[in-house]
């Protein structure tokens, strides 16, 4: 494992929420101190195995899983913008958008990327929640190559 001297990429993954946002704030911060790369990672899930989402009891246009990739894509760039934008310029940004399992997207691009760390936040869900849904940023941090920093959540 590198020592903190060596943090040369660290790798964010993003979404749009809060959560995300305080995991962004502490990645931009130390990318500056440490002098590091920063890479983004935004992964979408694969939509239902279904070729049309719509409810016809509310009289809602179907929507072609293609089309949900667009839109997906979309959001995803849009995301990008945003953090670009509010973050500024001064600091040289990667963006990977992949599709497919969150924590299997993120542990991807960290290989590919080189990354020296990894941060991303939590949701702090628990009891049934978290058994449903699962634990992201638990499952990236069991299986990680570098090390892993979960941002919780701010009350």
């Amino acid at each position: 494992m590198k020592s903190s001297e060596n943090i040369e990429r660290i790798l964010i993954a993003v979404e749009d929420s809060p959560y995300s946002d305080q995991a962004i704030q502490y990645g931009m911060m130390l990318a500056k101190k440490m002098g590091s790369k920063i890479a983004f990672v935004h992964a979408d899930e694969i939509p239902v195995n279904t070729p049309f989402i719509a409810d016809p009891m509310l009289s809602e246009t179907p929507l072609m899983i293609p089309e949900m990739m667009e839109v997906q894509e979309e959001a995803s760039k849009s995301l990008f913008k945003r953090i670009q934008e509010q973050y500024g310029d001064d600091i040289e940004i990667s963006k990977y958008i992949r599709v497919g399992r969150a924590q299997d997207e993120i542990l991807a691009v960290a290989d590919e990327y080189k990354a020296d760390l990894i941060i991303l936040g939590t949701h702090g869900r628990t009891g049934l929640d978290h058994f449903i849904s699962g634990s992201v940023s638990a499952s990236v941090a069991k299986r990680a190559k570098c090390p892993v920093l979960i941002i919780p959540k701010r009350e």
